[in-house]
């Protein structure tokens, strides 16, 4: 028995656990208060590590370049990462790491990445005026390395990605993220209040999570093009929430006060998707009793969503693309022409590029409705934003079945983040719904959820393969020996070996020769 059973608990391991179990806590407490500890820790902690370093090396004025480096690297260094300076000059500074100080845990706070920015922003933008951190690369989600660039200059940060930090506070970009993100909800969700009282009643209020940099990426190109009239195509896997960026983008639109119509192309039969999007005339087919207004004309004036529009028919692509074009459509049976003023935004699951090869899709339609794409992650993709979901889809299921849970365990939240979500949104929200079905107390402690065989990583395979060589080359030495009644030369021969090379092998099998051997 181990000595003293603490044996591995050191200061730096302390600490470590110590953060990724106040994390954890922090992530029940909501969106905004883990940001605000994140901040304060890494701001707090930045300048003590600053003060601390002058104190050792005797420095009162500025750091140059040289000594802001020899700090940051410091500070990570000692505490069990593996740093090192890839580049500096006076515009930009460059390190690169291989090993994570929080270890393979970090992966599931990847938040935690905010931290070390806001550490080495707010060191270089209290020396240097100025500072924006792109984290390029990050261990946490699974680069296997992480990159950081360290922007000085703000005419060199121009048009990086990044956070920026002036001598005293960060985040000018996250609080530009936030209020995107404020004012996008705002719209949709005065949009939603327009909307049924019985449809409000059963369904709760859009809302998006953008904590990831591709998802703040997207809610940026919201903003940008949902006041133009440009098409839109929204490329992503089942469940990602393309309807939920489409219904953004019209919420931000000029057109928001007129109806978003959204339609599953792959849901309606192929005899009947022409007349369900552009309507039919009274007697044009068999059962078409009377005038029926398509999605198109009822779309007047607003948006149209086209989920699946790769499931459109050879015909209806032909008569899609003429709308577009031209900005009319007659309905199936009829002579007149009607105009029609609707904004299409489609979304497809599968790549159209690869259709338009294949002759499965018209190419002059992709172009016309690719005039803005939109490729949305999919939730394996952005692990920043899973506990925030995770925290607002239980708001919503705790008001449905009329619950009081407030929290997930810590063992609920790594498998959450360790299983890779192919059903995306959806998905979590279906195995959440039947997961707090079972829950009697406040908080989640069983996850309806079965996490894939992991697969194995390098090192166990090579001792895997090693072991059963070893088996089969045992199991091959004693069936020659027995053959040979324990002959030495016979079953060197046999092997294809030495003699030596024998009796080194039944030394290291443990085989005991006088046992094959014939009295």
């Amino acid at each position: 028995m181990n000595d003293n059973p603490l044996s591995e608990l050191t200061p730096d391991f302390f600490l470590q656990t110590f953060i990724l179990e106040l994390m954890h806590a922090s992530e029940q407490q909501g969106q905004k208060h883990c940001e605000q500890l994140i901040e304060h820790i890494a701001q707090t902690a930045g300048c003590f590590f600053e003060e601390t370093y002058r104190e050792n090396t005797q420095r009162n004025e500025q750091l140059d370049n040289e000594s802001y480096t020899e700090l940051i690297l410091g500070i990570k260094n000692n505490i069990g990462g593996k740093f090192s300076l890839v580049s500096s000059n006076q515009d930009c500074i460059t390190v690169t790491n291989s090993r994570c100080p929080f270890g393979e845990q970090v992966t599931n706070f990847p938040e935690l990445c905010r931290m070390t920015s806001s550490v080495f922003g707010g060191i270089a933008a209290r020396n240097f005026g100025y500072a924006k951190v792109d984290i390029k690369k990050s261990i946490a989600r699974k680069d296997g390395k992480c990159d950081v660039c360290i922007y000085t200059n703000p005419q060199a940060a121009k048009g990086q990605r990044g956070m920026e930090y002036t001598d005293t506070t960060p985040v000018k970009e996250i609080n530009d993220a936030k209020e995107l993100q404020c004012r996008i909800e705002t719209s949709m969700q005065r949009l939603w209040q327009k909307q049924n009282k019985k449809i409000s009643e059963k369904h709760q209020p859009p809302a998006i999570i953008a904590k990831s940099p591709m998802m703040q990426k997207i809610l940026q190109s919201i903003e940008v093009i949902a006041p133009t009239s440009a098409t839109v195509l929204i490329q992503g896997q089942t469940g990602a929430g393309k309807e939920l960026i489409a219904r953004a983008i019209h919420a931000m639109s000029d057109r928001s006060h007129k109806p978003f119509i959204a339609i599953n192309c792959g849901a309606i039969p192929e005899s009947l998707i022409e007349s369900t999007l552009f309507g039919h005339e009274k007697g044009a087919f068999t059962g078409a009793i009377e005038v029926h207004q398509g999605y198109f004309e009822r779309a007047e004036g607003g948006t149209l969503f086209l989920d699946e529009v790769d499931s459109l028919s050879p015909a209806a692509q032909t008569r899609l693309l003429r709308v577009i074009q031209e900005g009319e459509l007659e309905r199936v049976g009829g002579k007149q022409t009607l105009a029609v003023d609707v904004r299409i935004i489609s979304a497809t699951n599968q790549n159209l590029e690869d259709l338009v090869k294949q002759d499965r899709f018209r190419n002059d339609l992709y172009y016309r409705i690719n005039v803005v794409r939109l490729s949305i992650p999919p939730l394996a993709e952005r692990p920043e934003d899973l506990p925030y979901l995770v925290q607002l889809i239980m708001q919503r299921l705790n008001k449905r079945y009329n619950k009081q849970v407030e929290s997930v365990s810590r063992e609920v939240m790594k498998k959450i983040r360790a299983y890779h979500w192919p059903g995306n949104v959806r998905e979590l929200e279906n195995i959440l719904e039947r997961s707090i079905l079972f829950v009697t107390g406040k908080e989640m402690t069983e996850l309806d959820l079965e996490l894939p065989a992991k697969a194995k990583n390098r090192g166990e395979w090579k001792d895997e393969k090693e072991q059963a060589l070893t088996k089969i080359e045992k199991s091959f030495l004693e069936t020659a020996l027995k053959e040979n009644s324990g002959n030495i030369k016979r079953v060197s021969e046999n092997m294809g070996i030495t003699s030596r090379a024998v009796y080194a092998k039944l030394k290291k099998h443990k085989i005991e020769l006088a046992d094959f051997r014939v009295s």
